[in-house]
């Protein structure tokens, strides 16, 4: 059976549920997100069996245990989760309360997470990685994997923002556009398609590489050949646009993947307008956990900074 992880035997501790402090919560949060206390000792300057304490004290207060063992690491029951989220919104009415009302950049200590998929991470988290170690070089920032687990991420505090087209569908979460984006089709330049405009028959014939971006979500082109009668039927299918050019080059693929992607890729393919440009939007999205504080409003306009600077230039 497994055990609570960071008890020792049958060890409990008596505690005032309304003595849980702040310092409390963070430790909670941490321990959610990297879990393992070892690694959340280390990140506040502590020693292991201090995390350990403080979950035991969160342990008696929630009346549950929170985290179990497993593995190398541990796992967090459904209680835990829903206390994170809790917690998490509470640090967040906290971080806003004492925040100065000018935020000075340079004397930022805290830690960013946007969440996104391939084409965030390959064009919008460099610009706002440099900007970040520009204007506030004390700050961290961690990029997560959003697949389809954006606005869970949101919900949870895993994620402070959330940037791509996957915007939720539902109350509570706020979103501003960061630029416009439409498809184009990628072969290689030996390809025979690449010798002459494509054609809505040459694209309905051709031999695709499909993007599964996983389950609940399609591209906007993709729905767009499906309200058509459209069917395609990939010769390949892989998880993200990462990589592909090197499936598609010397061979007769193609791929419909965003324009400002498709102009990064290497090695350097054919590109052709797409008989479905399905213009679509990238937004950043967040929650009313991070809305009102300063520091997080401060963020936002930088990543909106970034992305204007450079992409809605190009």
């Amino acid at each position: 059976m497994n055990r609570p992880a960071g008890l020792q035997g049958d060890q409990t501790i008596q505690s005032d549920p309304y003595k849980v402090d702040f310092q409390a919560l963070r430790t909670l949060k941490l321990v959610y997100l990297h879990r393992s206390f070892s690694e959340v000792a280390n990140r506040l300057g502590v020693s292991q069996s201090v995390v350990s304490y403080t979950i035991d004290k969160l342990r008696t207060a929630f009346k549950d245990s929170l985290f179990i063992r497993q593995g190398a690491g541990v796992a967090p029951t459904a209680r835990c989760i829903q206390a994170v989220a809790e917690a998490d919104r509470i640090l967040g009415l906290f971080e806003g309360l004492i925040t100065p009302e000018d935020v000075d950049p340079a004397r930022i200590r805290h830690q960013f997470t946007i969440s996104g998929n391939y084409y965030e991470r390959r064009l919008i988290l460099p610009l706002v990685a440099r900007a970040l170690r520009s204007a506030a070089p004390l700050a961290e920032l961690v990029a997560l994997q959003a697949q389809t687990r954006g606005p869970k991420q949101l919900i949870s505090g895993e994620a402070d923002v959330l940037i791509g087209p996957m915007l939720p569908d539902a109350e509570g979460f706020y979103k501003r556009t960061l630029l416009t984006e439409s498809y184009v089709c990628i072969m290689d330049p030996g390809n025979a398609l690449a010798q002459r405009p494509l054609t809505l028959e040459d694209y309905g014939t051709a031999n695709h590489v499909g993007i599964d971006y996983g389950r609940g979500w399609s591209s906007s082109y993709v729905t767009k050949l499906q309200s058509m009668g459209f069917d395609l039927r990939p010769a390949i299918t892989v998880p993200s646009p990462a990589d592909i050019a090197d499936l598609i080059v010397n061979t007769d693929l193609i791929a419909s993947v965003p324009e400002k992607a498709a102009r990064s890729m290497q090695p350097a393919l054919h590109i052709a307008p797409c008989p479905f440009p399905a213009p679509f939007e990238i937004a950043m999205v967040w929650t009313a956990r991070t809305h009102e504080s300063r520091l997080h409003q401060w963020f936002r306009n930088l990543i909106a900074k970034a992305v204007k600077d450079d992409l809605n230039t190009r």
